[in-house]
């Protein structure tokens, strides 16, 4: 793992939660760490792709990031706050393989957001 990574991966355990790229540098800058944006979003896609960071657009399609655990899961998010919620998505996989062999696909994967007001907004 390189520096960048780890320095990144520190601001989204400082953040707690979900963060976009330009929130997790401002972390970092208060931090006086040296490290540029452009830096922070290679550091945040090849954790991504290392699956230990989730990945998650907003409505607005903004992208934003967390820690990620090891299971397969699904988010709830609040469309007014920002809570998000990690959901466990039995008939989704299910409905996404039987949706991708109905039309010939193999190797099949997904991903899902569901969107609505949370009951503290």
């Amino acid at each position: 793992m390189s520096k960048s990574e780890t320095k990144v991966l520190h601001a989204l355990e400082r953040v707690g939660g979900f963060a976009s790229a330009q929130e997790l540098h401002m972390v970092l800058k208060r931090n006086q760490e040296a490290i540029g944006l452009t830096t922070v979003y290679r550091a945040l896609q090849s954790l991504v792709a290392d699956k230990s960071v989730d990945l998650l657009r907003r409505e607005d399609g903004e992208a934003i990031y967390r820690l990620c655990g090891d299971a397969h899961h699904h988010h709830l998010v609040c469309k007014n706050c920002g809570k998000t919620v990690e959901i466990e998505g039995g008939v989704i996989e299910k409905w996404a393989q039987k949706s991708g062999e109905e039309h010939g696909f193999r190797d099949i994967g997904h991903t899902a957001e569901i969107f609505g007001i949370c009951s503290d907004c």
